[in-house]
């Protein structure tokens, strides 16, 4: 055991010191050698062959009961064998959203992590899910349910979880807590010791956990090991930013939860080499890229400009600011990589465009969300104000033009024009299940749940999905082709691999142009008309390399090109050169 503790002191010992200095670290290196002792023989022990990403890497964002049927066949099943004969060959990974029994937040609220939620399967559906493509399994370890077994105990004053959460004196000046939710931050509960405050930053159905306890994290580490050993190559780490608390200070991005994030790659790295980390971090830029380290943190980081940027662009009909945000944007370190996306699960965070839109584009935007039928979630400001926090719209009716609302072909050239720019940026794409399918806004959900999200957390019945798709003037159907022609042309140029060069090529507002250039093969520039006006682009004008093209990539077809290229509105093309 001692040779183990030793070699583990070298791994790890430097931040749990950092972390518990008060503590026994000894102790704690021993507890996490009798976990990974539980898992030596159930994770994969050698790195995978190969690199991790390439241009063929395209990951799905989906719920586990997506397509759901009226018979027995759990959603787990019917998923995949969905996935299996629309897109196989197309996508390469599967996020399934959290699997496991739950009390709110579709998933989020999680009341025991090492069970699948019934209603949708069991490990078996998961781990088959992940011998057809790799696994993402989010870790939501910065808060728990209020129903779970973990805050019961707590209730109970039952050990160990009693020492699991956070109790707070309500008289403490919290006013330094940075706020992603305007509900209140402590929540009061009555336990067997009387009434406490317990700390609470999304909802009080999500009750956060006590890292300063080490025994919070070596739970943690037994659950994400579990997930590994039932086939997860990616672990997404949920509302990381937030993890660790000090009173006195912003309560976000703290060393401490870096430090968390570090360990825990390093324990993948020990144990199962080739997992990836993501981290969530719906944070103004500079603050979401922090979690690549040096490049010993996170290998994955989400792009959160992206989608909001996006939709500004093309609702503006102008890319300077794209143009600007792209300009500025550095390359991820060695060995790491964006997550280029436009949707998910939750809404569309407009924070990360601090610094990039004004307050009064920012509210502009919000406006034209509500316009198009989205709704608009707030935040507490430091002032005490509430400010736009997210917008909640799918992204397919984001893109509706208010001025021609009715109009669905006009509406899926704007969506499928920012799914372009998407698949043509520098990182690995991740597209949620109701963008490839054009989903709308899901009215009926929110009158239940009572939650804006649930605008854009619909499900589809597997009939009625099949029948839309064959079903050739819909616009599921059209969005649905052209999005997977788009991935399969991508993934056959070297140019779109994650960490091909990108430059940007400074053009006027109504075009977004970019070039890839990869260590072999063909250069490939990408060219977008943003605007609702037909554009001529002369394409001398776009860098010398464009005299010597010789194809043209658009959502139509491949065709040759000379030396003038007309766009249509949104319309887009890729020139080889």
């Amino acid at each position: 055991m001692w040779r183990f503790i030793n070699t583990f002191k070298e791994i790890f010992g430097k931040r749990l010191e950092l972390l518990y200095p008060d503590r026994n670290v000894d102790r704690i290196l021993e507890r996490i050698a009798l976990v990974f002792g539980r898992y030596d023989y159930l994770v994969r022990k050698e790195p995978p062959e190969g690199p991790l990403w390439d241009e063929k890497s395209c990951l799905l964002i989906t719920y586990g009961d997506m397509v759901t049927k009226e018979d027995d066949e759990s959603p787990l099943v019917t998923l995949r064998l969905f996935l299996r004969e629309y897109l196989a060959g197309v996508i390469t990974g599967v996020h399934v959203l959290p699997f496991f029994p739950y009390s709110s937040d579709d998933g989020f609220s999680v009341i025991d992590y090492r069970e699948v939620n019934p209603a949708l399967g069991g490990w078996a559906d998961i781990r088959m899910l992940g011998e057809n493509f790799d696994l993402m399994v989010d870790l939501v370890l910065n808060h728990v349910s209020s129903h779970s077994r973990w805050f019961q105990d707590y209730i109970g004053g039952i050990a160990p979880a009693r020492d699991y959460f956070i109790e707070v004196d309500p008289d403490t000046d919290l006013s330094m807590v940075v706020r992603p939710r305007t509900s209140p931050l402590l929540t009061p509960v009555q336990t067997v010791a009387g009434q406490r405050w317990v700390w609470t930053t999304f909802s009080a159905d999500q009750v956060d956990l006590n890292y300063a306890n080490p025994d919070v994290l070596l739970e943690m580490i037994d659950i994400l090991l579990g997930y590994v050993a039932n086939g997860a190559v990616i672990i997404r780490l949920d509302a990381i930013a937030y993890l660790w608390k000090e009173i006195g200070t912003s309560c976000i991005n703290l060393p401490q939860t870096h430090e968390v994030v570090k360990l825990l790659r390093d324990i993948l790295e020990y144990m199962a080499p080739g997992t990836m980390v993501l981290t969530e971090t719906n944070l103004p830029h500079e603050q979401n890229i922090s979690y690549f380290g040096d490049g010993d943190e996170a290998h994955l980081v989400y792009q959160f400009t992206l989608p909001p940027l996006l939709l500004h662009t093309l609702h503006s009909g102008s890319s300077s600011s794209l143009q600007q945000w792209v300009r500025d944007l550095a390359p991820p370190p060695p060995g790491c990589s964006f997550l280029n996306f436009t949707a998910s699960h939750d809404g569309i965070g407009v924070r990360p465009l601090e610094g990039l839109l004004s307050d009064a584009e920012i509210l502009g935007l919000a406006d034209t969300v509500r316009a198009c039928g989205g709704l608009v979630s707030s935040r507490t400001g430091p002032d005490g104000s509430e400010q736009p926090y997210e917008l909640n719209i799918t992204y397919f009716d984001a893109m509706k033009d208010p001025d021609r609302p009715d109009d669905l072909s006009w509406q899926a050239l704007r969506f499928l024009c920012s799914q372009i720019i998407m698949l043509g940026l520098r990182g690995i794409p991740a597209i949620y299940f109701h963008s490839l399918t054009a989903t709308r806004n899901n009215y009926d959900g929110v009158a239940a749940t009572g939650m804006n999200r649930t605008i854009n957390r619909g499900r589809w019945r597997d009939d009625e999905l099949r029948n839309l798709l064959a079903s050739p003037e819909s616009s599921t159907a059209r969005v649905f082709r052209s999005y997977v022609d788009l991935i399969r042309k991508r993934a056959m140029e070297p140019a779109f691999h994650p960490d091909a060069v990108q430059e940007l090529v400074e053009s006027r507002d109504s075009l977004f142009v970019l070039v890839r250039r990869p260590e072999e093969g063909r250069t490939i520039t990408c060219v977008h008309n943003v605007s609702p006006v037909r554009q001529e682009v002369r394409l001398k004008e776009l860098g010398p390399a464009l005299a010597r093209r010789k194809r043209v990539w658009d959502c139509i077809g491949e065709e040759k090109v000379g030396p003038v290229v007309y766009l249509e509105p949104y319309q887009c093309c890729w020139l080889a050169s």
